[in-house]
């Protein structure tokens, strides 16, 4: 997990997770906008699977069968193992990594052993992705392909935000999504996420996550973490869920009020330990420099290009010009003061610069999102979403949850940048998780908090041996902490290790050269990252193959023993 003042350290989580749920509502409730349904009881409580998703694992255990015993892997419908990928979140890295490992799993075999993929922040945009494949697991030459493709043009992407913008809800995640989904993702993805409920069981379960805003800061850990999957959408630890097609809804005291047809997801936050003011000034640069980056990676033409450039470099010398003042002495209020009119300038200078263009398409698409961004930036607006948990009685839901309409789901990543809660303890009963690390922030650090996520819950979790965490400034690229009784074995394999990078002062230039916050990979980088993925999963196809071994070993001792 990253923090810096000029960073957006939570920017761009589950994009396309949103975009694929907001379209999903818009298309089913079309037609219920506005209109108050009969009046039911649709939150449950539940520590097992739900109907749907129980029906899904049943009919992917079959795949799986086959894929073990294709392998060699002497298993029965009883000794199946439950395994799990789950990848980090960092952007474009992550994103790009991800489909870079499928893909190699795919080659080696190796992906029909999953029953499940979880992922969190960027890599939600390249399961999003895949899922619009009903069957991408068989499928990876066209994923990776996509990655390369020509993207989605500019005008597509405005005629979404046309549409989506008259809706009450409309806010800056809209464009971000957009924007990103189209230049990054290559792909503008309008289908269900529902849809994926129906399919044949030929691609792993998928687990989106998020977490909860106001928990996140000022909440018990029960209230934090929220999981969507297709058929469900809730908080983990409270076990307390809807129907996914009804996120978004309005609810009281657990009654469906009104059927909304969109879900606004909060994604973007900024380090809590500056000033305000400040705070609020350097969300205003960041906000508009990733504008103008999202931009540039859906146009093509050079003179647009350069116009973009030069919007960056106007924005980089205010800013620099305005860290160069003197702030020294000044009171609350005039700072609160100083900064609003920075922040003002800032503004200004994107429309004075957007009018300053030759006139044509670039100039009328430009205009078209500085006027739906701007008055945005200025309110910080930012999506929510309906909160089927308020004034909910039947269970203990903290305040944090209780005594408001909406929730703010963020990037899980400010928690911990893997989806590892909703696969901890008896409800998935997950035997082996693969761990593909994709961060930018300290090595481990996404299994140490993991680890004391799990003890304050009280779920089992594998012990981490303290001789690791002394290869955290040049990690090998596999590790296996082995599962005892009810913990999950792990597999955890750093993106960048000693197999790649000869020391760690290589180390180090790689992480940094790949960050998190940058302008979208050119060809290059990305064959790079994608290269890199493959390369460390195929090196380690053997320790997967007996780990998975193992796993078959531990189900039939599980299933023996509750036969006793």
């Amino acid at each position: 997990m990253q923090t810096g003042i000029l960073s957006l350290s939570a920017s761009l989580s589950c994009l396309c997770l949103w975009l694929v749920i907001s379209e999903a509502l818009l298309k089913s409730q079309d037609n219920m906008e506005g209109k108050v349904t009969a009046s039911k009881k649709l939150v449950h409580h539940s520590r097992s699977l739900c109907a749907g998703e129980q029906d899904y694992v049943d009919r992917r255990k079959t795949v799986i069968l086959e894929s073990l015993n294709n392998l060699g892997i002497n298993c029965t419908a009883d000794s199946l193992p439950n395994i799990v990928l789950l990848a980090s979140g960092g952007g474009q890295r992550s994103a790009v990594g991800l489909v870079g490992s499928l893909y190699q799993m795919e080659k080696d075999g190796l992906l029909n052993t999953l029953l499940y993929l979880g992922g969190v922040s960027g890599s939600t945009w390249s399961m999003s992705s895949l899922y619009s494949d009903p069957e991408w697991s068989a499928n990876m030459d066209r994923a990776v392909s996509m990655l390369s493709g020509p993207g989605v043009e500019l005008e597509e992407a405005l005629a979404w935000l046309s549409k989506t913008s008259q809706d009450e809800f409309f806010s800056l995640t809209d464009i971000w999504g957009v924007l990103t989904s189209a230049g990054i993702m290559k792909q503008l993805d309008l289908r269900r996420l529902s849809d994926e409920a129906s399919y044949n069981a030929t691609n792993p379960y998928p687990v989106y996550s998020a977490i909860e805003r106001m928990c996140f800061v000022d909440g018990p850990i029960e209230g934090k973490w929220f999981e969507v999957s297709p058929h469900e959408a809730g908080f983990t630890e409270l076990e307390l869920f809807v129907e996914t097609s009804l996120l978004g809804s309005k609810f009281q005291g657990g009654e469906l009020l009104e059927q909304k047809p969109e879900m606004d997801m909060v994604r973007l936050q900024v380090p809590a330990h500056i000033n305000s003011a400040a705070k609020e000034y350097l969300r205003v640069y960041s906000a508009l420099d990733k504008l103008a980056l999202l931009i540039t990676s859906t146009v093509k033409e050079p003179a647009a290009l350069s116009a973009l450039k030069t919007l960056q470099e106007i924005l980089h010398d205010k800013v620099n010009q305005n860290q160069s003042a003197s702030l020294e002495g000044k009171s609350p209020e005039e700072l609160q003061s100083q900064f609003q009119q920075w922040s003002l300038e800032l503004l200004t200078a994107v429309e004075t610069w957007s009018q300053s263009l030759e006139d044509g398409d670039f100039k009328t698409h430009v205009s078209l999102i500085t006027k739906q961004v701007l008055p945005l930036v200025v309110k910080w607006e930012w999506g929510t979403t309906g909160n089927f948990l308020y004034q909910y009685e039947d269970f203990n839901v903290p305040p944090c949850l209780n005594t408001t309409d909406r929730v703010h789901l963020v990037d899980a990543g400010l928690l911990i940048n893997v989806g590892y809660p909703p696969f901890l303890g008896d409800k998935r009963d997950i035997d082996l998780i693969i761990a593909p690390e994709y961060s930018a922030g300290n090595m481990f650090e996404t299994l140490t908090l993991a680890r004391d996520y799990a003890a304050e819950v009280k779920k089992p979790f594998p012990e981490i041996d303290d001789t690791i965490l002394e290869d955290r400034e040049w990690p090998k690229d596999c590790y296996v902490l082995e599962g005892k009784e009810k913990e999950p074995t792990i597999i955890y394999m750093p993106l960048f290790n000693r197999q790649n990078c000869k020391d760690a002062e290589e180390f180090t230039a790689k992480m940094k050269e790949f960050s998190t916050f940058q302008r979208p990979f050119d060809e290059e980088k990305l064959q790079f990252v994608l290269e890199t993925a493959k390369a460390n999963m195929k090196n380690n196809k053997e320790t997967l193959l007996r780990e998975i071994n193992k796993a078959v070993l531990r189900r039939q001792n599980k299933t023996r023993d509750s036969e006793m």
